[in-house]
């Protein structure tokens, strides 16, 4: 079904905005975004009405602000509104109910009258014979409607009732909250031949979904978890990406911003809408790494992590934006293969980033539980062996995170461990290639 109409504004007289003069958006990870658009306007003396087209459609109106840049003081804000009905074919014959429209059918059969309903098929009053016709919605070809119904517009609109006692001619400043946009930050490490070290590479990712483009923009992005009172509810990387990710010069500046960090674009971009677009946000650096495996308590399979400290002696020491992982390690062929991917949360300055990519195919753990004996109404004896296995070529380390509830003490142990906290035990045992260690310790449980 085609509808037809001619698109006639009447009534009051606005003060249409020229294009934005100057566009700065701050995307934040929240899935929201503060704009702050300057522009243009002729403005006539007294009181009228003034709006802005060009601005997002699923923005906060609780959260708009306009003010004159230019005279702001002889500007004043009577009235505020969004209007965001918009003309589509459902809402124009919603707004032609009792009203007269003209209907074209596939059969070249037109019909004239007072249209009585729109939900799904149509029904009209028919203007020549009084009678009422009911039209499927399938067998219409188009409608003809003598101008667009009042109250429709064609793009989400911010109108303003202004009083206005200085010059015509204002530069003005509209800010508001949007949602539809969100960021993240991606990373990309490569591992080096000895497992040693990794070249980390960081990129940011700008999802614009908020209904409009924001051409040759001011960037600027937030790290941090903002308290919201209602806050409104990419694929992997290839080889050619990864290398592409280590060549990057950085774009952004940071900075610490109130409990935030901010990273301002030294640049300005267009962030269209329905695009997702990815700048760099540092260069490669290299900083020590260390591979470590875990069997964690109650699992079969060994894991395997990649560990670092975000540390300027490091080789880091900046402030990592929450976001995905991946890591990379060069095979014999010099082809970068992946090797697992994990995610982070905001990581200061001098804190330790565990990475986990995966488990390890020639390690395994086996638990067996010797002896469950119960001392009184209140306490457990338990004796636990844990039997590792090394198929690989070289020794490794695997730590044994035992948990456990209540008050616990280990009574006796074959291997020393760490209490690492009140209901976790860390045993770190050897096991020499192609070998077996059997960790064997028996603990009373009392609550």
């Amino acid at each position: 079904m085609s509808v037809r109409w001619p698109i006639v504004f009447a009534g009051m007289a606005l003060a249409l905005s020229l294009f934005a003069q100057d566009v700065s958006v701050t995307v934040y990870t929240q899935n929201q975004a503060v704009v702050r658009d300057v522009r243009k306007m002729e403005i006539a003396k007294g009181v009228s009405t003034i709006s802005f087209k060009e601005v997002s459609a699923v923005l906060d109106p609780t959260s708009v602000h306009l003010k004159s840049l230019s005279e702001p003081e002889k500007l004043r804000i009577l009235e505020q509104n969004f209007e965001y009905d918009l003309a589509n074919p459902q809402a124009i014959l919603n707004k032609y109910i009792d009203r007269e429209i003209q209907v074209l059918t596939k059969t070249n059969e037109t019909y004239s009258g007072r249209l009585l309903s729109a939900g799904g098929d149509i029904v009209i009053e028919d203007k020549a014979t009084g009678g009422i016709k009911i039209i499927q919605q399938e067998a219409i070809q188009h409608f003809d409607f003598p101008k667009l119904p009042e109250g429709l517009i064609t793009r989400p609109t911010l109108v303003w009732l202004v009083e206005n006692q200085g010059s015509p001619s204002h530069e003005v400043e509209v800010s508001y909250i949007t949602g539809g946009m969100n960021w993240h930050a991606e990373y990309v490490g490569v591992i080096s031949p000895d497992e040693k070290y990794i070249d980390l590479s960081g990129w940011v990712s700008i999802d614009n979904r908020s209904g409009i483009s924001y051409p040759h923009a001011k960037l600027k992005l937030v790290a941090g978890d903002l308290h919201l009172v209602q806050p409104k509810a990419l694929p992997m990387a290839t080889e050619r990406e990864a290398l592409a990710i280590q060549a990057v010069a950085p774009e952004f500046e940071e900075k610490s911003f109130f409990e935030y960090h901010l990273y301002t674009l030294q640049r300005r971009t267009t962030l269209q809408n329905n695009q997702t677009k990815q700048i760099a946000l540092f260069p490669p650096a290299r900083t020590s790494g260390e591979k470590k495996f875990y069997l964690e308590s109650q699992e079969k399979k060994v894991k395997v992590y990649v560990e670092f400290k975000n540390s300027k002696k490091e080789g880091l020491g900046l402030p990592l934006p929450k976001g995905k992982v991946r890591i990379y390690k060069q095979d014999t062929d010099n082809a970068l293969e992946f090797i697992g991917e994990d995610a982070i949360e905001h990581t200061p300055v001098d804190e330790k980033v565990k990475l986990f990519l995966g488990y390890a195919f020639d390690l395994t753990g086996e638990r067996i539980e010797k002896e469950s004996k119960k001392l009184d109404d209140r306490a457990l004896q338990k004796t636990m062996e844990i039997h590792f296995r090394n198929h690989k070529t070289e020794t490794v380390q695997i730590t044994a995170q035992e948990r456990f509830w209540g008050d616990w003490k280990i009574q006796s142990t074959s291997h020393p461990y760490v209490k690492k906290d009140a209901y976790t035990a860390e045993f770190t045992i050897e096991i020499p290639s192609d070998q077996e260690v059997v960790l064997t310790y028996t603990c009373i449980i009392k609550w």
